[in-house]
C-alpha cells in the first residue's frame, strides 16, 4: 500500500532541468531530496522533506532528523529518493544513524548518482561557500501539489561566506550567511569547487531585524560518521583554483615540458654526435691501418714473385731446368696472389650509426612498457576524483593497456573516453617525449552523457594500427568533443617513470 501510494505520486514526475557545466552544478547533480510519508491503517499521517547527497552512486547522506520518524518507525514510515535528474524517485533505507551528530546514512537501488568528495584541506574564515538543497519556503511557494515534492528538479542555491567553527550541542559546526530554510537540512556545505565542507543542519532565529546564519555539521564530524558506519568516501585535500587559471598555468607548463623534453634530445643528440665522431674516427683509424698492411703485404707478395721469376732465368742460363721451372711457378703465384691482395684490399669505408633524429623518431613510436604516473598537484585541479598514482602500460602506436587505441593529436597520443556508468566524460593525452599523462575530465548532465555517448557509437576495446580504423575513431573523437561544455571540471596531469 505505502508503495502502491508512492508510485502513484511519481506518475507525475517530470524531466529535470538542465544546469550549466559549473562545479556545483556538477555537485548538484547528486543531491537528492529526501521525503518521508507515515502511514497508519493505509491512511497518510505525515510527510515531511529535507535534502540529502550521494556519498556513493547509491548511497545519501543527510540529517538524522530527516529520517527520524523512519528509524523509530519503519514499518509505517517510507523513504523517497528523488534524483535532482531524470524521471524517477526510489525507496531508501536508513543503514546508520547518529542522533547526537546529526547525520544518518541511506542506501536505494534502481539508479547511480556521481558522488560528492569531502574536501580535507584547511577553510578560512571568510571563504566562500555554496548551500545546495530544497528548502520548504520555495517549496510553499511554488509547489502545486504533493506530486512536485517527489519531481526531480535542480536544487536550490544561495551563496555565502564561511564565518567559524562553532560547537552546537557538542558537535562542531560551520557557521556561515549562506541562505538556508527548512527543507535545506541534509543538503551539502560546498566550497566554490563543488567539495563537501559540511552537512547543513540549522539556522539562528531572525528577530526584531538580526541576521540569519546558518550551522553545518563539520566536516570532522561527517568524516568521523562514515568512518564508524564504515562507508568508504572520496576526498580532496588540493586548495581550490578556478580551472581557467590552472588551464592557463598547465598551458605554460606543458610547453616548458615540450621544450625541456626538446632541449634535453638536443643535448642527447650532441653527445651522442660527439660519441658517433669519436667512434667514427676510430673505426676511421682502424680501417686505414688494416688497408695499409693489406697494401704491404701485396707488395711483399709481388716483390717475391719477381724475385722468384728473376730466378727462374738464372737457373735457365746454368740449364737447371727442374729449379727453373719450379722458381717460375712459385714466381707467377706470388705475382697473382699480390694483384689478387692488393685488388681486395679493404676500401676504408665503414658503416655509420643510425642518425640522433631517426631514432628519435623511432622512440615517439615506440613501447615504453609498465609504467607508474604520479599526480603532479601544481598542474592539477581535483573536485571528485583521486590524487592516488596511476599504473599504465604504453605499446607500441599508441595502444594503452593492450586494448585501448589513442589517436595521434598535435605531437601527442588523445583518446576520449564515454563511459557507460559515470556521468563524466574523460579526454586523455600520453607525451612519449615527456612521459606527461593528463585527465581532463568533463562532469556531465544525464542529457549531456546521453549526447556523448550518442556521438561516440560502438565502442571498440581493441588496439588497432589501420589507418582506417585510427581515422574512424579520431572522427567519433571529435564528434564527442563537440557535445562537451566550454570548460572541464578537472585536469589531474601525471608524471609518468618506468615500474622497474
Amino acid at each position: 500500500m505505502i508503495v502502491r501510494l508512492l508510485l502513484l505520486l511519481a506518475v507525475l514526475l517530470g524531466l529535470a532541468a538542465p544546469a550549466s557545466a559549473d562545479d556545483i552544478s556538477a555537485a548538484g547533480r547528486g543531491v537528492v531530496r529526501i521525503v518521508t510519508i507515515a502511514v497508519v491503517d493505509g491512511q497518510v499521517v505525515g510527510f515531511g522533506h529535507g535534502s540529502g547527497f550521494a556519498i556513493t552512486p547509491n548511497r545519501i547522506v543527510t540529517n538524522a532528523h530527516v529520517v527520524d520518524l523512519a528509524e523509530r518507525y519503519p514499518d509505517n514510515v517510507v523513504i523517497g529518493v528523488v534524483p535532482s535528474e531524470g524521471d524517477k524517485s526510489y525507496t531508501g533505507r536508513v543503514i546508520a544513524y547518529d542522533s547526537q551528530a546529526d547525520l544518518a546514512l541511506i542506501e536505494f537501488t534502481g539508479a547511480r548518482l556521481p558522488p560528492a568528495a569531502l574536501y580535507t584541506g584547511p577553510v578560512t574564515e571568510g571563504d566562500p561557500v555554496v548551500s545546495l538543497g530544497f528548502p520548504g519556503n520555495v517549496d510553499l511557494a511554488t509547489a502545486r501539489s504533493a506530486a512536485d515534492y517527489i519531481k526531480p528538479m535542480s536544487p536550490v542555491r544561495s551563496e555565502g561566506v564561511f564565518s567559524g567553527r562553532r560547537t552546537l550541542t557538542n558537535v562542531e559546526v560551520l557557521l556561515h550567511t549562506a541562505s538556508i530554510a527548512r527543507g535545506n537540512s541534509g543538503g551539502p556545505l560546498l566550497d566554490r569547487c563543488g567539495r563537501v565542507i559540511g552537512v547543513n543542519s540549522a539556522i539562528t532565529r531572525g528577530e526584531e531585524g538580526d541576521a540569519t546564519f546558518g550551522f553545518a555539521i563539520a566536516d570532522t564530524e561527517l568524516s568521523s560518521f562514515l568512518r564508524e558506519a564504515k562507508q568508504p568516501y572520496a576526498s580532496v585535500g588540493t586548495p581550490c583554483t578556478s580551472i581557467e587559471d590552472r588551464l592557463r598555468q598547465d598551458s605554460d607548463a606543458d610547453a616548458r615540458a615540450v621544450t625541456d623534453a626538446a632541449s634535453a634530445r638536443r643535448d642527447a643528440a650532441t653527445q651522442a654526435g660527439l660519441l658517433r665522431e669519436a667512434a667514427l674516427e676510430k673505426a676511421r683509424a682502424t680501417a686505414q691501418h688494416s688497408r695499409e698492411n693489406v697494401m704491404a703485404v701485396a707488395v711483399l707478395l709481388l716483390v717475391a714473385g719477381a724475385l722468384a721469376i728473376g730466378g727462374a732465368g738464372l737457373f735457365e742460363t746454368r740449364n737447371e731446368r727442374r729449379r727453373g721451372v719450379w722458381a717460375l711457378g712459385g714466381g707467377l703465384f706470388g705475382v697473382v696472389a699480390g694483384i689478387t691482395v692488393f685488388v681486395l684490399r679493404p676500401s676504408g669505408e665503414i658503416d655509420l650509426p643510425a642518425a640522433p633524429a631517426a631514432q628519435a623518431a623511432i622512440v615517439a613510436n615506440a613501447a615504453l612498457g609498465k609504467l607508474v604516473c604520479r599526480l603532479v598537484p601544481e598542474r592539477s585541479r581535483l573536485t571528485v576524483s583521486s590524487s592516488e598514482d596511476v599504473p599504465l602500460t604504453w605499446g607500441k602506436g599508441g595502444c594503452m593497456n593492450g586494448k585501448t587505441q589513442y589517436v595521434p593529436t598535435a605531437g601527442r597520443w588523445e583518446r576520449v573516453l564515454v563511459p557507460d556508468g559515470e556521468q563524466a566524460v574523460s579526454v586523455l593525452a600520453f607525451d612519449p617525449a615527456t612521459r606527461t599523462y593528463a585527465n581532463t575530465r568533463y562532469l556531465m548532465s544525464a542529457a549531456g552523457m546521453a549526447a556523448a555517448r550518442t556521438a561516440r557509437g560502438e565502442v571498440t576495446k581493441t588496439c588497432t594500427g589501420d589507418e582506417a580504423a585510427l581515422a574512424r575513431l579520431g572522427a567519433a573523437q571529435a564528434a564527442v568533443r563537440a557535445t562537451l561544455p566550454p570548460l572541464p571540471n578537472e585536469k589531474l596531469v601525471y608524471s609518468c617513470s618506468s615500474a622497474r
